[in-house]
């Protein structure tokens, strides 16, 4: 089976994932997820697997076969995988759960290497790309970075207190970060270099982006530069995107009839792929705000969706 340049996946609570032909919008594979709704999906760097995050599993299936089952399940949580991601060499993936703690696995073994207790549930993880910190958002607010060498929590904030931390996405370059939560406002900080290894917070920006949930907030990948953008999307339906530059709202993407659960861009940034409870996921053209594409075929609402097809990196 020849491997597609463009691996889409997306994942619905009609406990399905689907493979999409990003072009042309056809469904080519199904894989039933009877255990549990899935809450994410994460693509490996080498684009050989998919990691899903489901309750209270992590299961990883192979991108280029027609099995049905899991190559390998990763079975030490107990509550709601919200977050799930991999080191960029692809050694060992990183995961947030319901159940308060983010934790990091061995990918071939499926193993739990280290537990971090977050002391409330984490919604959202995200690797530094110094490849050295993971940076978490909970439930109660609460902003963690772990410092993978010190193996300890190296920094904590609230920006807003008791209200929960939805999503966090960092500048592919490390220079900033963006923390969005259930009030539809945007926190954002610049990264500095502390003291040795540490990173530290300096506030730049609060952007009250929507009036309802923000679910996913997504800054642009390198190739995107000079342009840098901001994607929100949230339950009013919209997925808004902003120019870092000054927080200016450039477009506003309008076509989805119910939530806007998940986003991702496509490597270059000129294209976005959205997921919302209508049931549908859509591609995007940056350029004009358009929906050039619609994914449908899942009964219900998909949550999550998986996007590379950038060039593979391959394992060290």
């Amino acid at each position: 089976m020849a491997q597609p340049s463009v691996i889409l996946a997306t994942a619905s609570y009609d406990h399905t994932i689907r493979f999409w032909e990003a072009k042309s919008g056809r469904c080519y594979r199904t894989i039933q997820y009877p255990d549990s709704q899935v809450n994410r999906l994460e693509i490996t760097p080498d684009k050989r697997f998919l990691a899903a995050a489901g309750n209270p599993h992590i299961r990883l299936f192979d991108v280029n076969s027609n099995s049905p089952q899991p190559v390998i399940s990763y079975d030490s949580h107990t509550s709601n995988v919200m977050a799930v991601g991999f080191h960029c060499d692809g050694n060992w993936m990183y995961s947030g759960s319901e159940d308060g703690t983010v934790r990091i696995w061995d990918l071939r073994t499926g193993t739990c290497q280290r537990e971090y207790e977050s002391r409330a549930a984490v919604n959202t993880v995200v690797l530094h790309p110094n490849q050295k910190e993971l940076i978490s958002g909970d439930q109660n607010g609460n902003i963690r970075v772990w410092d993978l060498a010190a193996n300890s929590c190296s920094c904590e904030l609230v920006p807003e207190v008791d209200t929960a931390v939805r999503s966090l996405t960092v500048m592919w370059d490390g220079s900033m970060v963006v923390a969005a939560n259930n009030r539809g406002t945007c926190y954002v900080w610049r990264l500095l270099k502390g003291t040795q290894t540490i990173t530290c917070f300096e506030p730049l920006h609060k952007l009250q982006a929507h009036d309802g949930y923000i679910l996913k907030c997504l800054l642009s990948p390198e190739f995107c530069d000079p342009n840098r953008y901001l994607a929100t999307a949230s339950s009013d339906r919209t997925v808004k995107i902003w120019n870092v530059d000054g927080f200016k709202l450039e477009r506003t993407l309008v076509g989805h009839q119910r939530w806007v659960w998940d986003c991702v861009f496509s490597v270059d940034g000129a294209y976005l792929i959205t997921a919302s409870s209508d049931t549908t996921a859509r591609l995007w053209t940056m350029s004009t705000g358009e929906a050039i594409r619609v994914y449908q075929g899942h009964h219900k609402a998909p949550v999550c969706c998986a996007l590379h097809d950038g060039a593979e990196s391959a394992p060290s």
